[in-house]
């Protein structure tokens, strides 16, 4: 009878570790934007930022254009384990950001858009809408510091 009381502990740590597992503990709180009425326009903001960011589209910028990936974007994209299925929901969903948008870029305007990829990570993607296709320059991570050596 002395054997069983050497597994509860065993059992104890089985069952904190299925729990851990069950809750994804170890990526921390999905933060989603929290979305306020300002000016008759809808306006979203993060927690992490004291930032305006607008979920309207801007006028240069369509979202359903084909997309074509700088070197650099598909660096940054395979540091950042970012598949182009998660940049395309991006564009069609992503609030822009207007503080790291900037329409006035030559030759092509330059749009920042942000939000949650399906497996919760955090992305802000810059696009440049040019003639009759956008590029994709950049992708970021809000959330985490990836190791990355893209020029």
């Amino acid at each position: 009878m002395k054997s069983k009381g050497k597994y509860i502990p065993m059992l104890l740590l089985t069952l904190l570790l299925w729990l851990a597992w069950q809750q994804q503990w170890w990526k921390g709180p999905q933060r989603q934007p929290r979305v306020t009425a300002h000016n008759n326009t809808s306006i979203a903001t993060t927690d992490k930022r004291d930032k305006k960011i607008t979920e309207k589209t801007p006028a240069g910028l369509n979202r359903h254009a084909p997309l074509k990936y700088t070197r650099h974007a598909r660096c940054r994209m395979e540091c950042r384990h970012v598949t182009e299925a998660e940049v395309v929901g991006i564009l069609e969903t992503g609030s822009v950001n207007n503080e790291k948008s900037n329409p006035q870029d030559e030759p092509c305007p330059t749009y920042a858009l942000e939000g949650y990829s399906e497996e919760g990570q955090h992305l802000r993607v810059v696009f440049a809408p040019c003639e009759d296709t956008t590029s994709v320059v950049t992708c970021i991570d809000l959330d985490k510091d990836w190791s990355c050596s893209c020029n």
